[in-house]
């Protein structure tokens, strides 16, 4: 409860004589609104700050540096510092980018503000606000289990917490990230085994850096070019990433023979595999879960591993962050709001303009 809830309790108890329990289960119905949803996207209304917009605003408070989170045009940013390079190199080098480490808060109209990790991608962050007592945390994407190469989730406790629900169905559970780092290794090491070119898709900023650390030490990783330029602005502000080289169109047939290459979905094309020579194609996306993607993909093989929080990661999620009313966004925010509220919770479905979406 914000304090000033409890002062004006406290003074209608001694003034009126009204009992003190009542006073505060009135005052629990009445909690201190900081967010609000409007057509730019989510508003902080004391702050005047968007986190996340899809339009265009002054001040923008950002998650992580995927599309769908940062967009072009906006008055100034404020992100992780990890963050800042990436939205100069996605967006504009020109922008007006402001970053901050985890746990370092800043002060904005009196909300106070600070960035958490979130475990999603490289630069990911929770953004916590703090208003007179009451506070708010935004989760952004998020993934619960150590990727080995992102800093791990942290759960806040919160009076209001928002989660996403990309993959918030119950069929939607993850392996352990050794079962699947199992599964590529061994995929891998039969292509070699028949001079097969490894070629596995991962998305330009995130799974593509957790794939090359996976497969640190197992042979020479070449990288699409839009990868190459995002490893280069995660080095340039401190991230080590294992060494590669940058795929080029007509490399010797013999230099590619055995070797691993990682590129984005947007590359997935038949002229460009075809260039690409004795291709053995791993799709590596949550969706892989079903079976059915992996056909439509017309891929040599498909793995489940994601960047977002599976079922059980999202219900472990809501319940440590012991939070009053849940907001559910991105993905299959009905199914996981019925969910919660039929199993005890105070939980609502919010439309965005992303939904059902993984990736950049």
């Amino acid at each position: 409860m914000p304090y000033w809830h409890f002062i004006v309790c406290i003074y209608f108890y001694i003034q009126y004589n009204i009992s003190i329990q009542w006073l505060f289960s009135l005052a629990k119905l009445y909690p201190l609104k900081i967010l609000s949803f409007k057509k730019q996207g989510l508003y902080c209304e004391p702050g005047k700050f968007f986190i996340d917009p899809w339009q265009v605003t002054d001040k923008a408070v950002i998650t992580h540096a995927h599309a769908d989170h940062a967009r072009g045009g906006m008055g100034q940013y404020l992100c992780h510092n990890v963050s800042a390079p990436l939205l100069r190199a996605r967006l504009s080098a020109d922008i007006k980018v402001q970053g901050i480490h985890y746990n370092e808060s800043v002060s904005i109209n009196g909300v106070k503000l600070s960035f958490h990790p979130a475990g999603h991608i490289l630069g990911s962050a929770q953004v916590r606000l703090e208003y007179k007592g009451y506070v708010v945390v935004i989760s952004g994407d998020y993934k619960t289990e150590d990727d080995g190469i992102t800093p791990p989730f942290e759960p806040l406790k919160c009076n209001e917490f928002i989660t996403e629900s990309t993959f918030g169905l119950p069929i939607y559970r993850w392996k352990p990230q050794s079962a699947i780092s199992n599964e590529i290794l061994s995929w891998i090491q039969h292509n070699q085994s028949r001079g097969k070119t490894s070629v596995l898709t991962g998305y330009s900023l995130g799974k593509a850096q957790r794939l090359m650390k996976l497969l640190e030490g197992t042979g020479k990783l070449y990288v699409h070019s839009s990868i190459a330029r995002i490893n280069e602005a995660l080095q340039g502000s401190g991230i080590r990433l294992p060494g590669y080289s940058v795929y080029e169109h007509g490399m010797n047939t013999k230099e590619l023979s055995g070797q691993i290459i990682i590129i984005p979905p947007a590359a997935l094309s038949a002229e460009f595999i075809k260039k690409i020579p004795g291709v053995a194609l791993g799709v590596c996306s949550g969706w892989m879960q079903i079976r059915g993607n992996r056909r439509w993909q017309a891929a040599d093989a498909g793995f489940a591993i994601s960047d977002h929080a599976d079922w059980d990661g999202l219900l472990w999620a809501v319940k440590q962050s012991g939070a009053e009313k849940i907001m559910v966004t991105h993905g299959q925010t009905e199914v996981f709001a019925r969910y919660l509220n039929e199993n005890g919770y105070n939980a609502s479905a919010i439309k965005t303009r992303f939904d059902e979406e993984e990736g950049d």
